[in-house]
């Protein structure tokens, strides 16, 4: 053990070799130096770019390794940052804007803390502050613990995201408290020290408060392997009542974009708070695999989420030909201010195929609680959507998805004559044990030619005047509603 008494260590780049732990006192603090020239570069990334070869701390080919104790480390992370002398947009773009873009980063140590091809790694109560890039990076490492520490950066630090898992296999992570102003907690499948893409798998996160302005748990965007068998549970998602340029955007972003493949990722049992959109799920084809095609994402289970003050669209989306499949929502309750206009419901959503993920890439969508595409097996259970005041816009959109399977949606008053469910091109769709919110003339209506096998059953048609309806070319005898509830 390396032990750090109380005082101020002015320090560049601090190498841990195997079975040494490094001990911060309570009133220690590791100070960043400002001087970039004192941090000595590794072998690995590029010397240049959001991830480099320039670290606080670091540690490769290590075992048995720890950085515990009630110490700090302070990066001084805006001696590497100058403004940018960019354009604000107008405050009635602040949706979609962020609050770092104000400010640049120079050539900076990044990530704060490396653990290369590491095993056995312990990070243990620690506060680590104003890192100058990333803050925290186990990469291609394998039994990772990482427990009880504090992260806090400033929200306007260009890239400061949190932890950056990637590449690792069998890790713990609970009882943290991320800010930053980057993503929170941000699982990444590549390898910039050369050689096979590592799965990340066998990751456990618990018990954790995150806070930033961007993603509190991201998966990408760098995807060019796999995730399999995630789980993320028991924690807090939120923003003080901020500028919606330093909200969170997405809570739970699950992105599959370069290549790789995602399955078998639950989450559960998390609270969100002012979260701009709180579950953003993509499948694009920013970096294709050898043959041309995305890489799958399936097998996902959302469940227990409570959602208050979102003013974006939750969107689940895949690709035409290439779905996402497998995806069950169970117990979610989200509550948006978005309020949009009527005519959102006739916008001709973009692909966006080769696009950045983002949840605000599609802009504004024609339904405020989810929008559903390119999705097959989607399983939606105990769904609470509350409405804006001037909210017009249907509760659920769908298009081109195959197998729905919504039992149980409660949503709130619109003030439109558009339906409660919008399917357009859908297949196979069961609604059934689902409330139609008073004034509102239908329950589900069916457009488009491709459209058949809906089935409506077991709902509440007391403030309804029709359960489902075939409407611009699908096909009258593709959509049936049986045992319904109205009081006669």
């Amino acid at each position: 053990m390396v032990y750090v008494p109380p005082g101020v260590y002015l320090t560049g780049t601090v190498i841990i070799k195997s079975n040494v732990t490094l001990y911060l006192e309570a009133g220690a603090t590791l100070l960043g130096s400002r001087d970039l020239a004192d941090y000595s570069p590794q072998p690995g990334p590029p010397l240049k770019g959001d991830a480099n070869g320039k670290h606080l701390v670091f540690a490769r080919d290590a075992e048995n390794i720890g950085l515990c104790g009630p110490g700090r480390i302070d990066g001084q992370g805006s001696a590497f940052w100058v403004p940018s002398g960019r354009v604000a947009p107008p405050a009635a773009d602040a949706w979609r804007d962020v609050a770092t873009y104000d400010w640049k980063p120079l050539d900076r140590p990044s990530p704060l803390l490396e653990f290369a091809y590491c095993r056995n790694v312990r990070l243990e109560d620690v506060r680590i502050e104003n890192a100058s890039g990333w803050t925290v990076r186990p990469i291609n490492c394998d039994g990772v613990v990482i427990k009880g520490i504090r992260i806090k950066n400033p929200v306007i630090g260009p890239n400061t995201d949190g932890l950056d898992p990637t590449g690792c296999q069998n890790v713990f992570i609970s009882d943290c408290w991320i800010d930053t102003g980057d993503d929170a907690i941000c699982l990444k499948s590549e390898n910039p020290y050369g050689g096979d893409v590592r799965v990340s798998k066998n990751i456990t996160i618990t018990n954790c408060v995150l806070t930033c302005c961007c993603n509190g748990l991201k998966f990408g965007t760098a995807t060019r392997g796999g995730f399999e068998n995630v789980t993320f549970t028991n924690s807090v998602i939120f923003n003080e009542d901020v500028d919606p340029r330093a909200r969170v955007i997405s809570g739970i972003a699950l992105e599959m974009v370069d290549g790789g493949w995602l399955e078998g990722v639950t989450i559960s049992n998390v609270r969100m708070q002012r979260v701009r959109t709180p579950i953003f799920i993509r499948r694009g084809n920013r970096r294709p695999r050898p043959d041309g095609t995305p890489g799958p994402l399936r097998g996902v289970m959302i469940e227990n989420i409570h959602a208050t003050g979102a003013i974006l669209t939750n969107s689940i989306t895949g690709l035409p030909g290439f779905d996402v499949e497998d995806i069950t929502l169970r117990g979610i309750r989200i509550e948006s201010e978005e309020g949009g206009p009527e005519e959102w419901v006739r916008i001709n959503v973009p692909e966006q195929e080769k696009s950045y993920p983002e949840a605000r890439m599609f802009g504004r969508l024609p339904a405020y609680g989810f929008y559903c595409r390119h999705v097959r097996g989607l399983r939606l259970r105990d769904i609470d959507l509350g409405a804006g005041k001037s909210e017009a816009r249907p509760a659920i959109a769908c298009e081109d998805v195959k197998g729905l399977d919504l039992d149980g949606l409660r949503s709130g008053r619109i003030v439109s004559s558009q339906p409660q469910i919008r399917l357009t091109d859908s297949q196979d769709v069961w609604i059934r044990n689902t409330a139609v919110p008073n004034g509102t003339p239908l329950l589900a209506e069916a457009r488009g030619e491709k459209v058949a096998n809906v089935l409506v059953s077991s709902c509440d048609l007391n403030h309804t005047a029709r359960a489902v309806a075939a409407v611009e070319g699908a096909a009258a005898e593709s959509v049936a509603a049986t045992m319904n509830h109205r009081e006669k």
